[in-house]
């Protein structure tokens, strides 16, 4: 039985905060949670500092938008008094700096044991001063609330290592990934058929490392080329190091490609180069589309690709591994089945019935008066 068709869930007051109600990453994974909660019958607010910049996320119609204010203080005072005023079941926030002003305000309201934290990326992704304020409270912040949320087990291991979260106060619960919009591959023989084109998705950053995808890709067969869809930083460092590998003729740098399905739907197979991904959302997007996957070796696409049943994994930084998979990926694409099952598994509707798991044990079970 899918999440969706069970029994209706008791209806639950949420309300979601982060920064941004723009942007990838957190942004887009606060909208789907909550979305898909909204259409469970829950009563929903998406709170949020600013709009931000580039495309809006798409919002079920029944999400109550809240919008405090860009000024760090009086965001946190608005929603301190917001949270008292309706004392919504549960408050969940993503990220760094959103966490620190919601374990603020829902202290300053009396509602820290109603209070969710949650956490989308490693501290070193979070580099802004209020950021490392945020992280550096963890130890506290874990503490005073009900749970903090990771989006993998690695990423929380870390958290639980080095930053001072909770092991009995944390949970993993991962993305939801919008799995339903793909059109997958009927087969190993469409995948075949296709021109042997890498996609790799990402912002381009020193953490997406797309300088060792490059230097994979020159010893990948001449005759295949590369799309990296993302913007960032990186790119004049990216398109000197294509002319310097003789790369000009094979590689494309797409820019933003706000929901590229078109290229998954084009690509023979999937590449990712990260240092460090807490998750990974578009090595499921490539699952969902049934490619073939090749990743290195960190925590969330480990997780997501369980160990290598459902795509290579090579270590971080080793060109010459990553090569060598993309080539084996290239001549032989595999049944795409598997990976489209896999993807499933992490659909918005199997990701709200967790965070409604969860929501059923801080309520119903004994944690609170």
């Amino acid at each position: 039985m899918a999440p969706h068709e069970g029994a209706s869930p008791i209806r639950r007051s949420l309300l979601f905060y982060t920064h941004a109600v723009t942007g990838g990453g957190a942004e887009r994974v606060w909208a789907l949670l909550a979305s898909g909660l909204a259409a469970r019958g829950h009563a929903v607010t998406l709170a949020y500092d600013h709009d931000g910049e580039g495309a809006a996320a798409a919002l079920d119609p029944r999400v109550r938008r809240l919008p405090l204010g860009g000024n760090h203080a009086v965001a946190v005072a608005r929603l301190a008094r917001h949270l008292a005023r309706e004392t919504p079941d549960l408050s969940l926030s993503a990220l760094a700096v959103s966490n620190l002003k919601h374990g603020v305000a829902a202290c300053l309201a009396g509602r820290a044991r109603r209070a969710v934290l949650s956490f989308h990326g490693h501290p070193a992704s979070e580099p802004q001063r209020l950021s490392r304020l945020g992280n550096a409270a963890t130890p506290v912040l874990a503490r005073l609330t009900a749970r903090s949320v990771f989006v993998s087990d690695g990423l929380m291991a870390h958290y639980v290592r080095e930053a001072g979260a909770v092991p009995g106060r944390s949970v993993r619960l991962y993305n939801p990934v919008e799995v339903e919009a793909a059109r997958p591959a009927q087969g190993a023989a469409e995948l075949r058929a296709r021109p042997r084109r890498v996609l790799a998705v990402g912002r381009l950053a020193p953490a997406k490392d797309f300088a060792t995808l490059l230097r994979a890709f020159a010893r990948v067969r001449r005759d295949a080329s590369l799309v990296i869809v993302g913007e960032g930083p990186e790119r004049p460092a990216l398109e000197a190091l294509i002319s310097d590998l003789g790369l000009a003729g094979r590689v494309t740098l797409a820019g933003h490609v706000e929901r590229p399905w078109h290229l998954y739907r084009e690509a023979a197979c999937f590449a990712a180069s990260s240092r460090a991904e807490a998750f990974g959302n578009v090595l499921v997007e490539a699952l969902a589309h049934g490619l073939p996957v090749a990743s290195t070796a960190c925590d969330g696409p480990v997780e997501i690709l369980e160990g290598g049943r459902f795509g290579a994994l090579v270590p971080v930084g080793d060109a010459a591994a990553l090569a060598a998979a993309i080539d084996a990926m290239l001549a032989d694409p595999g049944e795409p089945a598997d990976r489209i099952a896999r993807a499933a598994t992490f659909s918005v509707a199997a990701a709200v019935a967790r965070y409604e798991a969860l929501f059923t044990t801080l309520l119903d079970g004994g944690d609170y008066p």
